[in-house]
C-alpha cells in the first residue's frame, strides 16, 4: 500500500490492492459491482436526470498556477487513532471516544480554556428520506448523536465555554427527529442552522486565500469565522461523484445552499458539483476550497454503524453496514485516508479506481496542496490496526 513515487498515483491498480486484503469471494462481488456501475448508472442519483440551463451562474474555476505549483513540505509522522465499537451504548461510545481522543495526544493543542468549539455533523438529505428497513437515519447515512454527546463532554471537560453544532440542514425537523435536540441540551450545545444568518444579522464572506481552485471565497455563517476550533464529525460513507465523503468532504455542508444552487427548484449546492462534464474535476477541488477557507482541527468519523453503496437512501446500491469503528485525528487528510483503507479502499488511487470511480481523489489534490497526508507510509495510527477493522465496502 506504500507509495513512493511522491505525488504521482501508486503505480498498481486498485484490482491488486483489494486482492490482497479482501477474500476471492468479496473480490468478486465489489469488481462486479464497480463495472455495473459503470455500465448501467444504477447509482446515479435522481437528480441528474435534470438537464434544464441553469439559473445561477457557476463562478469560473481558477486558472491552475500556484495551486498546482505548490509541493507538500517535509512532513513529521501524522497520528491517527482507531477503536472498535459494536453499538451506539452510551457508555461505550464515550470510553471509546476518550480512548480515541487519548490515543492522538488529548485535546490540549485543540482548544484551550474558555474557547467557543463548533462541532459540523452530518446530517445529508433531509427527513423526508426512508432509511432501508430496520435501520434509522443516524445508524445508516447520518452522524449518530451519541457520538457527538461523548465529543461534547470531553470537549466541555477540556474547558470548553461555548459549543456549536452546525450544520445547513436541509429541513427544519432534522435538529429534532434525529435526537440533536436532546444531546444539545445534555451537553449545553446551541444548534445553528448554517443556511440562516442567526445569531448574526448576516453573513460573512469568508477567503480561500492564493491559488484557490474553485472559489476565491464563501459566503457562510460568521460562526465559523468567530469560534476558536472547529471539528467535523462526519459518517464513514462512500459518494457517488467523490468516492469518500468523510471528515472533509463534510464541509460541503458548511454554505448556505441558496447561494450554491444552479436552479431554484434543484438539488441543493448543486453549483458545487457542477455540470455532468465537470463532475470529474470540480467538487473534489470545491472540497479543498472548503477547507483552506474553514480548517479542520479535529476530525472524527463514525463508522459503528453506515451504509456502503451511496451517501444516502437516494442511491439504488444503498445498503445498511455495520464496519464496528471510531477513527480520530488532527490531520483530517491522514485521518480519512486512514478510513479510505478501512473501507477496503486505497487512499492514493484516482479515477478510474474504486472508489474514486468518476472523479478526482481529494485526498491527493489536499497532499499536493500540503494540507496533510494521505500515503499511510507517514501515519502512525494508534489503538486498532487498519487490517483488524478493515470492512470493505462497495463503491457508489
Amino acid at each position: 500500500m506504500k507509495n513512493s513515487s511522491g505525488l504521482g498515483h501508486l503505480k498498481q491498480s486498485s484490482s491488486s490492492f483489494l486482492q490482497r486484503v479482501v477474500p476471492r469471494r468479496r473480490f468478486l462481488q465489489v469488481m462486479g459491482a464497480i463495472v455495473a456501475g459503470l455500465l448501467s448508472g444504477s447509482c446515479r442519483p435522481k437528480w441528474l436526470t435534470e438537464t434544464s440551463e441553469p439559473t445561477f451562474a457557476i463562478p469560473p474555476t481558477n486558472v491552475p498556477g500556484a495551486a498546482s505549483a505548490i509541493t507538500p513540505a517535509s512532513r513529521s509522522p501524522s497520528q491517527v487513532a482507531i477503536a472498535r465499537a459494536a453499538s451506539y451504548d452510551r457508555n461505550l461510545v464515550r470510553q471509546r471516544v476518550r480512548m480515541l481522543i487519548d490515543g492522538i495526544g488529548g485535546l490540549e493543542d485543540v482548544i484551550r480554556s474558555g474557547d467557543r468549539v463548533a462541532i459540523k455533523v452530518n446530517l445529508t438529505g433531509g427527513t423526508k428520506w426512508e432509511p432501508p428497513a430496520g435501520v434509522s437515519a443516524t445508524e445508516s447515512y447520518i452522524t449518530h448523536p451519541e457520538v457527538v454527546r461523548a465529543l461534547g463532554e470531553l470537549l466541555r471537560d477540556a474547558g470548553a465555554s461555548q459549543l456549536f453544532i452546525v450544520e445547513a440542514v436541509y429541513d427544519n425537523k432534522s435538529y429534532q427527529l434525529w435526537g440533536y435536540e436532546e444531546v444539545a441540551k445534555a451537553i449545553d450545545a446551541t444548534l445553528i442552522d448554517l443556511n440562516n444568518t442567526g445569531p448574526y444579522e448576516s453573513l460573512a464572506l469568508t477567503p480561500v486565500g492564493a491559488g484557490w481552485f474553485i472559489y476565491e471565497n464563501f459566503v457562510s455563517n460568521h460562526i465559523l469565522k468567530e469560534v476558536d476550533a472547529f471539528i467535523s464529525v462526519a459518517k464513514m460513507k462512500c459518494h457517488w461523484s467523490c468516492g469518500v465523503t468523510l471528515s472533509m468532504k463534510n464541509l460541503v455542508g458548511l454554505v448556505p445552499a441558496r447561494y450554491y444552487r444552479l436552479k431554484r427548484e434543484h438539488y441543493r449546492r448543486s453549483a458545487l458539483h457542477g455540470r455532468d462534464d465537470e463532475f470529474k474535476t470540480r467538487l473534489p477541488r470545491v472540497i479543498i476550497d472548503l477547507n483552506r477557507a474553514r480548517p479542520i482541527h479535529l476530525a472524527l468519523i463514525d463508522g459503528i454503524k453506515t451504509a456502503e453503496g451511496g451517501e444516502g437512501p437516494w442511491h439504488e446500491t444503498f445498503n445498511p453496514v455495520e464496519p464496528g469503528v471510531l477513527i480520530a485525528g488532527k490531520d483530517p487528510v491522514a485521518t480519512d485516508a486512514v478510513a479510505t483503507a478501512a473501507m477496503g479502499f486505497d487512499p492514493v488511487v484516482g479515477p478510474p479506481f474504486a472508489p474514486f470511480l468518476r472523479g478526482d481523489n481529494h485526498l491527493n489534490l489536499a497532499y499536493s496542496m500540503g494540507l496533510g497526508t494521505n500515503r499511510l507510509e507517514e501515519i502512525q495510527v494508534v489503538g486498532a490496526a487498519i487490517d483488524e477493522v478493515r470492512y470493505t465496502f462497495s463503491p457508489c
